[in-house]
């Protein structure tokens, strides 16, 4: 994809693998299969609310972002089914001379996917849409228990340079 920066295609395009594995926005009808990803792991069980009907909260936050303009959360399907996702955020900076940032979020990629590559084709994707934007950086936080997660990032150059800190506000 070579979107220019501004562009809002550079988001919202659809990317099809040759082996039919589909990246492309999530629809507020992804949000069912989404809050699952999110909540099958040790971690995420206990933060989500799978199950219809989902909490409305799901559907309000899903909205909010799409107007944002620069929020997007990006699916990954398979034969018609959502086999991965994550969050995607440009934040608009002063530092580093009025650089924008791609902030990644809630990346997860079901148990039956693994080992497809589905993780790194949504991150890949997910890169190339941001530089699109005109991000010149990409960041995460990945809790410091995920060490599968941590070595995958780092196979896609991410460089474990800074200490996250999180406060729960609620």
């Amino acid at each position: 994809m070579t979107e220019a920066p501004g562009n809002d295609t550079a988001l919202t395009a659809v990317q099809r693998d040759s082996d039919g594995l589909v990246v492309r926005p999530a629809t507020e009808d992804d949000l069912p299969a989404i809050v699952t990803l999110l909540a099958d792991d040790g971690l995420g069980k206990s933060r989500e609310r799978p199950g219809l009907p989902l909490p409305s909260a799901y559907a309000e936050a899903f909205r909010r972002m799409a107007q944002q303009g620069d929020n997007l959360v990006l699916v990954a399907e398979l034969d018609g089914a959502v086999v991965g996702c994550l969050q995607l955020t440009l934040i608009h900076g002063i530092s580093r001379v009025g650089a924008t940032r791609a902030q990644v979020e809630g990346v997860r990629v079901a148990t039956a996917a693994r080992g497809r590559r589905v993780g790194e084709r949504l991150m890949r994707e997910a890169m190339v849409r941001a530089k699109a934007r005109g991000a010149s950086l990409m960041q995460l936080t990945t809790d410091h228990r995920r060490i599968d997660a941590h070595r995958f990032y780092e196979r896609l150059g991410f460089v474990g340079s800074h200490l996250g800190l999180k406060k729960e506000l609620g």
